[in-house]
């Protein structure tokens, strides 16, 4: 695969050398919707870079799930592999249908201990990732849940080509850990605001601006460090 074939920004910003490194083990795969990439405490034998759709980084305790992280074609899984680590206590899935080229835990760690610019580049994501994290939640303790919503809708807008999500309100409510009613109130209140438009299934970016002023100082953060890091 060539360097135009790719759409992950971690591989296209990758040197020649580097992209060489990881080309003959990389294998283009299918994200199906739910498809498990991690499982908690358990090793990790993959690592994928999505190409589009989005994979989340699920907190489960007492039957209770809230997702902490997002990953598009931004980034990557696994990034406990990153930091010398072979597994994590999180749950990891498809939450968009895409594609990825995927590479197994092995070879990946192999060519982190061939190359320092490798090694640098996809650690510099690991600590952009951990930052995701710490905003998620600052706004999860902090925000309402509308800017929440709005945050969330955001960072799944930034991983899209264009401007609709096929999601339900039921499996918003699981990313934000509320009650479903309360994702419907705040669909509502963002449509009232024509922000979005939200059809069953199926929400619309309609006022970009309008959202990140809604979701505040929530969103922004994670994504500034990432330009200043990795673009």
């Amino acid at each position: 695969m060539s360097v135009a074939d790719y759409r992950n920004e971690l591989l296209l910003g990758l040197s020649k050398a580097d992209r060489r490194l990881l080309a003959p083990s990389l294998e283009p795969v299918e994200l199906e919707l739910r498809r498990s990439i991690e499982k908690p405490n358990t090793p990790i034998t993959h690592v994928y870079f999505p190409e589009s759709g989005i994979i989340s980084v699920v907190a489960t305790a007492a039957q209770q799930q809230i997702e902490v992280g997002l990953i598009g074609r931004e980034g990557m899984s696994g990034t406990a592999v990153l930091l010398g680590d072979h597994r994590s206590p999180s749950d990891v899935y498809v939450q968009l249908a895409g594609t990825a080229n995927r590479i197994s835990t092995k070879h990946l760690t192999q060519a982190l201990e061939a190359s320092k610019t490798l090694r640098e580049r996809l650690q510099r994501y690991a600590y952009v990732f951990m930052v995701q994290i710490a905003q998620t939640a600052f706004a999860n303790g902090t925000a309402k849940i509308d800017a929440r919503l709005a945050r969330w809708l955001l960072m799944a807008h930034d991983r899209q080509d264009d401007d609709e999500l096929f999601l339900t309100h039921e499996f918003i409510a699981v990313m934000l850990g509320v009650r479903r009613p309360g994702v419907t109130d705040a669909l509502n209140k963002l449509e009232g605001k024509g922000l979005i438009s939200a059809e069953r299934g199926v929400i619309r970016i309609v006022r970009r601006k309008g959202l990140i002023a809604l979701a505040g100082g929530a969103y922004g953060v994670a994504e500034a460090e990432y330009a200043r890091l990795i673009e």
